[in-house]
């Protein structure tokens, strides 16, 4: 798992993300102001999770940017850990926050299997 916390160390200034974990999942926010569900697209691929996002800002009449620090547009690229089930991850967006449930695969120990009598 140490590879998804330096990479959510490592994300732009303007992304503020959280990582939590209970004994079955993980639970990943992100904060996104300006972005919604329509505008967020979130795809687990080969062991990472890539979240491509769009704010929706607009410029009031009369007014120009001097300076812009809010990205229109975030790439965010994270490894999942080893123990992840990404194929059965889910997201949820409200109001620009973003939580990414992302299941513990089993284990991996041993089951017992009854021997019955032949």
């Amino acid at each position: 798992m140490s590879a998804l916390r330096d990479a959510l160390r490592d994300l732009p200034e303007p992304v503020f993300a959280d990582l939590l974990e209970s004994e079955n999942t993980y639970l990943i926010v992100v904060d996104l102001p300006g972005a919604t569900s329509e505008t967020t697209d979130v795809v687990v691929e080969s062991g990472r999770i890539t979240i491509e996002t769009r704010r929706e800002k607009a410029t009031p009449e009369g007014y120009r940017y001097v300076r812009e620090d809010r990205p229109l547009f975030l790439d965010i690229d994270l490894p999942l850990p080893p123990d992840a089930d990404g194929s059965s991850a889910s997201a949820e967006m409200d109001r620009g926050i973003l939580e990414l449930t992302v299941p513990k695969r089993d284990s991996g120990e041993g089951q017992p299997i009854e021997v019955g009598d032949g």
